[in-house]
């Protein structure tokens, strides 16, 4: 069953249209990434799809309800179905792990203080970091940064969860441990994510099924997975992106 369906949709902004008549499903616990060069609108769609942008036209659903048509109430009821972790993590800089983990607790809710501290902390756990809930983010690596705020993320127990860029910054060894948390978090708990990266490493090692997208073309021009892609794919330029080769135009 999928967990999100995307049918014709366009994105951009105002006469800028970046990808148009995009359409693709994301199966449920399957690890969904998109990728592209840059500029292509990887970032683009993936805030489309859990509803920071306005798509240009189309819809997205979202265990079958369209958050691209919902407002109010509805709106509010979906957006608790997934959780989000932004490029740099998004922390509040002010508030301990704990603080930052239990904050969307506070407001989606009616759990008292007792009952939000002792499952945020297992959520914290769940990524390595319970011994770390005293802690502000300016106190721990960037890599536990953006384990804290994949916690953050699980907090209302969402069934899918949007990860933009998770390693970038991060070193091979802090990546390699990140990729580590998804697989661990998709195979126990059984968590749709999908994921914006470039890292090969990365989506190699964890992608189930990856999406391409092409600026010049606007649209999708390959799908399946990543190891496929790069060893069969007749398609130049999605030859030249999984095998790292310079474009004539760069070298």
């Amino acid at each position: 069953m999928a967990a999100i369906n995307v049918r014709n949709l366009s994105v951009g902004y105002g006469q800028n249209v970046l990808l148009q008549n995009l359409n693709f499903s994301v199966n449920e616990g399957e690890i969904f990434v998109i990728l592209g060069g840059s500029g292509c609108g990887k970032s683009s769609l993936l805030k489309n799809l859990f509803g920071l942008y306005e798509p240009l036209a189309g819809s997205v659903l979202i265990e079958g309800q369209d958050i691209t048509d919902a407002h109010g109430e509805d709106r509010q009821k979906i957006m608790t179905h997934f959780g989000v972790m932004y490029q740099q993590g998004a922390l509040f800089g002010s508030m301990n792990l704990l603080e930052n983990v239990t904050l969307f607790m506070e407001e989606y809710t009616t759990l008292d203080r007792e009952q939000m501290n002792l499952l945020a902390r297992c959520k914290l756990d769940l990524v390595g970091l319970l011994p770390y809930e005293q802690y502000m983010p300016s106190e721990i690596s960037g890599g536990m940064q953006k384990r804290a705020a994949i916690a953050r993320a699980m907090a209302l127990d969402p069934k899918i969860l949007f990860l933009d860029e998770p390693s970038a910054g991060l070193d091979p060894i802090t990546s390699a441990d990140l990729d580590r948390t998804i697989l661990d978090l998709s195979q126990n708990l059984g968590i749709t994510f999908v994921i914006v990266s470039h890292e090969l490493a990365s989506i190699y090692s964890i992608a189930n099924r990856v999406i391409m997208l092409d600026k010049a073309s606007k649209g999708i021009i390959a799908e399946g997975d990543p190891k496929v892609l790069r060893d069969q794919s007749a398609d130049p330029r999605v030859h030249q992106f999984f095998n790292r080769i310079m474009s004539k135009e760069a070298a």
